[in-house]
């Protein structure tokens, strides 16, 4: 029975993409939903943004083994590269009118600088759809036993092709849907366990000593770590295709600034959840946890929850996950269109060829992805390591071509080129600091000298 129930809730779920399939017209309506949300629609998305594998599988496992120090990078750096894109991006980068980040380092620096810009900005997300894809194989794994492997593989396809024919407008209206769904089963199955445990209190009365540690020791270099770990998603998401492609559907631009901090708030709340989730399988399944503590989770709802609340948190579990990894391929999938393509092409291309482009594009980084998650399989690292590669790159050449004049596209490239450069071979050493601490710090000194030493004739204030 739970079986069939999921698979009719994804059928449903994908019968509601394929229906907003039909506002999909032109390039524009399935990148950014022709700029049409409204706020409750854009924040829903926004907050759907990253809540799906990493939040309930990932940072609920490493809270287990480290506590809310460990955690910092997501939900708290999430929920922080929200407020700072309301804050600081979202109204300066709406006005622009762009349809990819891309376009933002074409509009100010010029075609060379988009080309490897867009190099930088696709990649990454390999990485997090991959994480995703990893998640619903897990979940296939306990509902129906199957291996690994083949739920990622059974995953890919289908959220594959329900980005292939929903695009922006889709994911945007399922992710409402999706979101109530996903919230109410973790509230309904955290107070379930609560009270089987004997209360709130009994649970927070056994936690161990050092578990809600927030704020570094008194020591530098751990100070450094604790912030370098709060720059991966706090930071190293501002310049990512996902978060801009959300927020510049929304309908206006004071839409977008406050469904940035809408989202923020709701992201953080409600993944705090899993964590007391956490806490609660600890204390009444302690045996559960041992071994893949990722598929904790969902083993103690599959076990010992009730038929309707194994079938709520498992159908919108799934759901939200899949909404999640459908934003993530449509992502790369625009800029690699918009940005390398249609540009590499000399604009001969019309924008229903573009469309058609586009759509060939998800299946090709879907394929490239569902091979990485069948060879990887910890949730929270792949997602970690697709943030970091948009941090050491493209942070600098994007928060300086916005608020710096004198910012040029020679330097944006000397600091997208020297900053990957820097953390590769950091990695290479093996350094006890996070080696993107010495590739962003490298990658704004490039920006800066590369701008003040190198003019050129490409810039153009947006």
């Amino acid at each position: 029975m739970l079986l069939l129930s999921v698979i009719l809730y994804l059928v449903l779920t994908v019968a509601i993409g394929y229906w907003s399939s039909r506002k999909v017209k032109t390039s524009g309506d399935f990148m950014l939903a022709g700029r049409s949300l409204p706020l409750l629609l854009s924040s829903s998305a926004l907050f759907a943004t990253w809540f799906g594998s990493e939040t309930v599988f990932g940072a609920s496992s490493q809270f287990l083994k480290g506590g809310l120090y460990s955690v910092i990078e997501d939900p708290f750096g999430a929920a922080l590269c929200l407020v700072l894109f309301g804050f600081f991006f979202a109204r300066k980068l709406y006005s622009m009118n762009l349809l990819t980040l891309g376009d933002f380092f074409k509009v100010r620096f010029g075609r060379r600088t988009e080309l490897v810009a867009s190099v930088f900005l696709a990649p990454p997300y390999l990485g997090y759809i991959a994480a995703q894809l990893v998640a619903m194989g897990l979940i296939l794994n306990v509902v129906a036993g199957l291996e690994v492997w083949q739920g990622i593989i059974i995953s890919a396809f289908v959220v594959t092709f329900y980005t292939y024919v929903g695009g922006m407008w889709a994911i945007s209206i399922t992710d409402f849907i999706q979101s109530i769904f996903i919230i109410s089963g973790l509230l309904v199955l955290a107070f379930t366990l609560a009270r089987e445990a004997g209360g709130v209190g009994i649970i927070l009365s056994e936690v161990e000593p050092g578990t809600f540690q927030f704020f570094p020791k008194a020591d530098f270099k751990e100070i450094v770590i604790y912030i370098a770990a709060w720059s991966v998603l706090g930071l190293g998401s501002i310049p990512s295709q996902d978060v801009f492609q959300r927020v510049m559907s929304s309908n206006s631009v004071n839409t977008a600034v406050r469904s940035c901090f809408i989202a923020a708030g709701l992201y953080l709340t409600v993944a705090m959840v899993p964590l007391f989730i956490s806490l609660c399988i600890r204390h009444l399944y302690p045996d559960l946890i041992i071994g893949d503590a990722q598929l904790a989770l969902p083993n103690v709802v599959l076990t010992h929850a009730t038929l309707p609340i194994q079938i709520l948190f498992f159908g919108s579990l799934l759901s939200a996950i899949m909404s999640t990894t459908s934003s993530a391929i449509l992502a790369p999938a625009s800029i690699f269109s918009e940005n390398l393509v249609k540009p590499l092409s000399g604009d001969r291309f019309t924008d229903r060829q573009l469309l058609v482009i586009t759509r060939f594009s998800v299946l090709g980084f879907s394929t490239l992805a569902t091979v990485m998650a069948c060879m990887r399989s910890n949730i929270y690292e792949l997602v970690r390591e697709s943030s970091v590669l948009s941090l050491v790159s493209l942070f600098a050449p994007l928060v300086l071509g916005l608020y710096w004049k004198r910012a040029t596209g020679k330097g944006a490239l000397l600091s997208m080129v020297l900053g990957i450069l820097t953390w590769v071979m950091a990695r290479q050493l093996d350094l006890s600091w996070p080696s993107l601490v010495p590739a962003v710090l490298v990658s704004i000194l490039a920006m800066v000298g590369g701008s003040l030493f190198w003019k050129d004739k490409e810039v153009k204030h947006g």
